[in-house]
Protein backbone atom coordinates (compact mmCIF):
# COMPACT_ATOMS: atom_id res chain seq x y z
CA UNK A 1 0.00 0.00 0.00
CA UNK A 2 1.26 3.64 -1.13
CA UNK A 3 2.08 6.27 1.78
CA UNK A 4 -0.62 8.14 0.59
CA UNK A 5 -3.32 5.03 0.44
CA UNK A 6 -1.76 4.49 4.20
CA UNK A 7 -2.52 8.09 5.26
CA UNK A 8 -5.81 7.99 3.92
CA UNK A 9 -7.00 4.59 5.31
CA UNK A 10 -5.41 6.16 9.10
CA UNK A 11 -7.91 9.17 8.30
CA UNK A 12 -10.96 7.54 7.81
CA UNK A 13 -10.52 5.04 10.50
CA UNK A 14 -10.26 8.02 12.93
CA UNK A 15 -13.32 9.61 11.52
CA UNK A 16 -15.27 6.44 11.48
CA UNK A 17 -13.65 5.58 15.26
CA UNK A 18 -15.15 8.97 16.35
CA UNK A 19 -18.43 9.01 14.49
CA UNK A 20 -19.71 5.20 16.07
CA UNK A 21 -18.28 6.68 19.52
CA UNK A 22 -20.05 10.01 19.47
CA UNK A 23 -23.02 8.23 18.48
CA UNK A 24 -22.56 5.41 21.52
CA UNK A 25 -22.31 8.46 23.80
CA UNK A 26 -25.49 10.39 22.39
CA UNK A 27 -27.15 7.30 22.73
CA UNK A 28 -26.51 6.90 26.15
CA UNK A 29 -26.73 10.15 27.45
CA UNK A 30 -30.52 10.59 26.56
CA UNK A 31 -33.44 9.75 28.92
CA UNK A 32 -35.94 10.41 25.97
CA UNK A 33 -39.68 10.89 27.30
CA UNK A 34 -40.26 13.32 23.65
CA UNK A 35 -38.45 15.95 26.08
CA UNK A 36 -36.46 17.79 23.08
CA UNK A 37 -34.75 17.30 19.99
CA UNK A 38 -31.70 15.19 18.53
CA UNK A 39 -28.73 17.10 16.31
CA UNK A 40 -30.00 19.02 13.77
CA UNK A 41 -33.78 19.29 15.65
CA UNK A 42 -34.72 15.83 14.18
CA UNK A 43 -36.45 13.35 16.90
CA UNK A 44 -33.85 11.00 19.08
CA UNK A 45 -35.35 7.98 17.59
CA UNK A 46 -33.72 5.20 19.10
CA UNK A 47 -31.47 7.31 21.12
CA UNK A 48 -34.08 7.98 23.24
CA UNK A 49 -35.92 4.67 24.16
CA UNK A 50 -33.23 3.03 25.92
CA UNK A 51 -33.46 5.80 28.69
CA UNK A 52 -37.43 6.25 27.93
CA UNK A 53 -38.24 2.42 29.29
CA UNK A 54 -36.09 3.07 32.61
CA UNK A 55 -38.84 5.49 34.16
CA UNK A 56 -36.22 7.60 35.43
CA UNK A 57 -36.88 10.16 38.37
CA UNK A 58 -37.81 13.51 37.95
CA UNK A 59 -34.86 13.78 39.71
CA UNK A 60 -32.83 11.60 38.01
CA UNK A 61 -33.79 13.07 34.37
CA UNK A 62 -32.84 16.49 35.89
CA UNK A 63 -29.14 15.10 36.90
CA UNK A 64 -28.82 13.69 33.17
CA UNK A 65 -29.67 17.15 31.59
CA UNK A 66 -27.17 18.64 34.08
CA UNK A 67 -24.43 16.08 33.17
CA UNK A 68 -25.09 16.29 29.00
CA UNK A 69 -25.15 20.15 29.64
CA UNK A 70 -22.13 20.18 31.77
CA UNK A 71 -20.55 17.61 29.21
CA UNK A 72 -21.32 20.06 26.35
CA UNK A 73 -19.67 22.71 27.50
CA UNK A 74 -16.23 20.75 27.13
CA UNK A 75 -17.10 18.24 24.28
CA UNK A 76 -18.36 21.23 21.61
CA UNK A 77 -15.32 23.22 21.61
CA UNK A 78 -13.29 20.04 21.13
CA UNK A 79 -15.85 19.22 18.09
CA UNK A 80 -15.45 22.82 16.46
CA UNK A 81 -11.41 22.51 16.70
CA UNK A 82 -11.76 19.11 14.73
CA UNK A 83 -14.51 19.96 12.34
CA UNK A 84 -11.81 23.37 11.80
CA UNK A 85 -9.05 21.00 11.01
CA UNK A 86 -11.29 18.34 8.63
CA UNK A 87 -12.16 21.53 6.93
CA UNK A 88 -8.46 22.70 6.67
CA UNK A 89 -7.55 19.11 5.32
CA UNK A 90 -10.24 18.56 2.98
CA UNK A 91 -9.34 22.29 1.50
CA UNK A 92 -5.85 20.98 1.14
CA UNK A 93 -7.20 18.15 -0.66
CA UNK A 94 -8.99 20.22 -3.44
CA UNK A 95 -6.29 21.51 -5.07
CA UNK A 96 -5.99 18.27 -7.19
CA UNK A 97 -3.10 17.40 -5.94
CA UNK A 98 -1.92 15.72 -2.46
CA UNK A 99 0.14 17.15 -0.33
CA UNK A 100 1.43 14.18 2.01
CA UNK A 101 2.84 16.43 4.60
CA UNK A 102 -0.14 18.85 4.91
CA UNK A 103 -2.37 15.47 5.38
CA UNK A 104 0.14 13.93 7.86
CA UNK A 105 0.47 17.65 10.02
CA UNK A 106 -3.50 17.79 10.08
CA UNK A 107 -4.35 14.68 11.01
CA UNK A 108 -1.24 14.56 13.67
CA UNK A 109 -3.13 17.91 15.24
CA UNK A 110 -6.66 15.89 15.15
CA UNK A 111 -6.14 12.48 16.77
CA UNK A 112 -5.30 14.09 20.12
CA UNK A 113 -8.46 16.07 20.00
CA UNK A 114 -10.37 13.01 18.98
CA UNK A 115 -8.65 11.29 22.39
CA UNK A 116 -9.69 14.19 24.16
CA UNK A 117 -13.36 14.11 22.97
CA UNK A 118 -13.55 9.87 23.28
CA UNK A 119 -12.50 10.49 26.52
CA UNK A 120 -15.06 13.26 27.93
CA UNK A 121 -17.79 11.10 25.98
CA UNK A 122 -16.57 8.09 28.19
CA UNK A 123 -16.51 9.79 31.39
CA UNK A 124 -20.19 11.52 30.13
CA UNK A 125 -21.15 7.83 29.96
CA UNK A 126 -20.26 6.74 32.83
CA UNK A 127 -21.43 9.26 34.93
CA UNK A 128 -24.84 9.32 33.62
CA UNK A 129 -24.58 5.52 34.60
CA UNK A 130 -24.40 6.62 38.04
CA UNK A 131 -27.39 8.34 38.20
CA UNK A 132 -29.14 4.87 37.63
CA UNK A 133 -30.15 2.45 40.16
CA UNK A 134 -29.11 -1.34 39.66
CA UNK A 135 -32.56 -2.49 38.18
CA UNK A 136 -32.40 0.76 35.72
CA UNK A 137 -29.18 -0.64 34.77
CA UNK A 138 -30.10 -4.10 34.43
CA UNK A 139 -33.17 -2.93 32.32
CA UNK A 140 -30.91 -0.93 30.19
CA UNK A 141 -28.44 -3.50 29.31
CA UNK A 142 -31.34 -6.01 28.79
CA UNK A 143 -32.70 -2.90 25.90
CA UNK A 144 -29.10 -2.72 24.33
CA UNK A 145 -28.94 -6.51 23.71
CA UNK A 146 -32.68 -6.71 22.37
CA UNK A 147 -31.51 -3.96 20.04
CA UNK A 148 -28.59 -6.10 19.39
CA UNK A 149 -30.58 -9.18 18.53
CA UNK A 150 -32.73 -7.58 16.13
CA UNK A 151 -30.38 -5.30 14.17
CA UNK A 152 -28.71 -8.93 13.80
CA UNK A 153 -31.97 -10.12 12.88
CA UNK A 154 -32.96 -7.77 10.56
CA UNK A 155 -28.97 -8.02 9.06
CA UNK A 156 -29.49 -11.46 8.44
CA UNK A 157 -33.19 -11.16 6.91
CA UNK A 158 -31.84 -8.78 4.77
CA UNK A 159 -29.17 -10.71 3.66
CA UNK A 160 -31.14 -13.73 2.74
CA UNK A 161 -34.09 -11.76 0.84
CA UNK A 162 -30.93 -10.68 -1.80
Amino acid sequence: MSRVNKVRTIALAAVMAVAVAASIAFAQSHEGHGQGRGWGGRDRGMQGEFFRNLDLTDAQKAQMKQLRESSAQTTRPLMEQIQAKRRELRDANRSGSFNEALATQKLTEIAPLEAKLMGEQFKLHQQMLSVLTAEQKTKLEQSREQFKTNRTERRDHKKESK
